[in-house]
């Protein structure tokens, strides 16, 4: 993010800085077992998700939803079930940051980053 945002300083300052593009940074799952840094080796049967239904009816001006990686927007789809309350949004699937992910390029990775938050 600071590469397109500029969001450099504390925590708090990096938290204002997004808030001024609009992006907000939320976890698909609040919690699981994971052993080792692999997002494959998530074990499912322990995924909790954050509840995006009671986040999305109380931040109804959000329009589009980026995932970091294929398994973050496997993950929310297999276990987040929306309803029409919540409203209509894009969801859109981006590179994961992650360096594991080498077969693209950083400056590829960034591009499509950058197209989705400016």
């Amino acid at each position: 993010m600071r590469e397109i945002t500029g969001a450099a300083g504390s925590y708090e300052q990096r938290c204002d800085v997004l808030l001024e593009y609009g992006v907000a940074l939320w976890d698909v799952l609040a919690e699981s077992v994971r052993p080792g840094s692999m997002d494959a080796h998530i074990a499912m049967e322990t995924a909790e998700v954050n509840d995006f239904k009671s986040f999305f009816a109380m931040h109804r001006a959000i329009q589009l939803v980026g995932f970091n990686g294929k398994k973050a927007a496997q993950i929310f789809r297999r276990f987040v079930v929306l309803d029409d309350a919540v409203g209509a949004r894009q969801f859109e699937t981006l590179p994961s940051t992650s360096p594991a992910y080498a077969s693209m390029a950083y400056a590829q990775k960034l591009s499509k980053w950058r197209t989705v938050i400016t």
